[in-house]
């Protein structure tokens, strides 16, 4: 029988060599102050310093990654297994503060089994602390990001190892709640195979990505460009400001926008955005396909991007609830990072299932338009190709609205009105002239504020109009992101206010 290679896992100090730049860590750390301490428990502190070669579960301190200084804090898990008692609690906690004071991004690295057994209910209550110095440092506008390693479970995974705008795990790594020695002594059984394992987080939406410790400092160094970025000058006028609606019907523009080769939001991020860092689910145990949502930055302007992912087959599943928790998601990261918020509509409409309709489906809808009218962060809408009902408006709603030359927006499908209003569905074509679908109606009214040409159709160039797009992306962007949060939101909601009244 073959034997089965045992993985072996990075120490604290190895963790720090591969992300920090050589001679660039400072600790932040003080001489541990340990609570009351039993001859026993005294007796275990000494063996893990000895073993560990660290004074505590945790080390802190101050580093640059990739040229840009970071405030990092990493478990040593061979120190009693990386509990968090009183002592490892205080440390966190004055780290925490210390990067808020000095508006510092902060990188975590938890490996640890929960809170120390040998300290009882109060080590446990410290992972309350713990969470209130992480929430003061979010509402700081200030970059938390999570690497997960192995193991991280109980109260560490419960706590400051989950709240990261980015939580990302250690390839393999054991991850979970619930400890699976804990689970086997109390059920006499062992607890079902691959369920805490990093790439099956991933796969359910719980983690936006699995990272090879040797690739971690690329990963934040790109992170942190997004989301760190300085504000430049406004960029220079793009040529799409002074494009008009195409001289066609609303069918016809339809029509092209259902072609299979339009450029998307992948294509739109692949050849327009300066970069663009995916994340992955609701962070809540739901990923859906029918939303994409990542850090990007457009020429000079960062921004966080969530809109529709064209389906890649025909049979797809449209757009379902969990796509919408996901994309409020991204607006909270919008209003907690103080970035613009993109969203990109692009979608031939929600699901129509009986499990998009127990998902509550309209309720997410309605909670989507509830927090984008509000939004308190500035927001740019594109719409990129179609905009059928409920699942488009839903991304709608925001300070500047751009759209492509054949895109539009109507509450159903025109065949779907066609039947509602004909029983039949020959009258589309004219059932979307009459409503007024198109972008020449939309720019009319007031909705459409930025037209992007496509030379005539989108689909037969890609990359070019990728491009064209990304330049009024980054000009409205810009735009926008100078003007008071106040005002924008009161200007936003007299603007919806006001459409259709003449």
């Amino acid at each position: 029988m073959p034997t089965v290679e045992k993985v072996r896992h990075l120490n604290a100090a190895e963790l720090l060599a591969a992300v920090v730049d050589d001679g660039s860590f400072v600790s932040w750390d003080s001489p541990a102050q340990e609570p009351a301490l039993s001859e026993e428990y005294f007796r275990d502190l000494a063996k893990a310093r000895e073993r560990s070669g660290t004074d505590e579960s945790v080390i802190t301190g101050a580093g640059l990654i990739r040229g840009r200084r970071v405030a990092v804090i990493v478990s040593e898990f061979s120190f009693l297994a990386g509990s968090i008692g009183h002592a490892a609690a205080q440390r966190i906690v004055a780290a925490i503060e210390r990067a808020t004071a000095e508006g510092l991004p902060l990188l975590a690295g938890p490996a640890s089994g929960g809170t120390r057994m040998q300290e009882g209910t109060l080590a446990f209550l410290s992972m309350v602390k713990i969470t209130g110095a992480v929430r003061a440092h979010r509402q700081a506008g200030l970059p938390y990001l999570v690497y997960l390693r192995h193991p991280t479970t109980g109260g560490v995974m419960a706590s400051w190892g989950s709240l990261g705008h980015i939580n990302v795990a250690e390839p393999g790594s054991l991850l979970g709640f619930l400890g699976p020695r804990v689970y086997e002594a109390l059920h006499g059984e062992a607890f079902p195979e691959n369920v805490q394992v990093a790439e099956n987080l991933f796969n359910k939406g719980l983690i936006d990505g699995v990272v090879e410790p040797a690739d971690l400092a690329c990963l934040v160094a790109r992170a942190l460009d997004i989301l760190c970025a300085r504000r430049g000058p406004l960029p220079a006028p793009p040529p799409s400001l002074a494009v008009r609606p195409a001289p066609v019907d609303a069918w016809t523009s339809i029509g092209i926008s259902r072609r299979p080769r339009r450029p998307d939001l992948r294509q739109l991020l692949k050849y327009g955005a300066s970069d663009a860092l995916p994340l992955n689910g609701t962070g809540q145990g739901e990923k859906d396909p029918g939303l994409l949502l990542a850090l990007a930055r457009f020429g000079g302007q960062s921004c966080i991007v969530l809109g529709h992912a064209r389906p890649l087959r025909r049979d797809a599943a449209g757009m379902g609830p969990g796509s919408l928790r996901e994309a409020r998601r991204g607006m909270k990261l919008a209003e907690e990072l103080r970035l613009p918020l993109l969203t990109v509509i692009d979608t031939a409409g929600a699901a129509l299932s009986q499990e998009a309709e127990e998902g509550g489906l309209a309720g997410e809808i309605a909670r989507s338009l509830h927090e984008l009218i509000g939004l308190e962060a500035p927001s740019v809408s594109v719409l990129l190709g179609q905009g059928a009902g409920g699942g488009a408006l839903a991304l709608l709603p925001a300070d500047r609205t751009i759209a492509a030359q054949h895109s539009w927006l109507s509450p159903l499908p025109p065949e779907g009105a066609s039947a509602i209003v004909h029983r039949t569905t020959a009258h589309a074509p004219a059932m979307a002239q009459a409503q007024g679908v198109n972008v020449a109606s939309l720019y009319a009214n007031g909705l459409v504020d930025h037209i992007v040409d496509e030379r005539d159709d989108a689909s037969l160039e890609p990359q070019e109009f990728c491009r064209r797009m990304a330049l009024a992306i980054e000009y409205e962007l810009a735009s926008v992101a100078g003007s008071p949060v106040p005002e924008l939101v009161a200007a936003r909601s007299a603007k919806y206010r006001s459409l259709g009244d003449g």
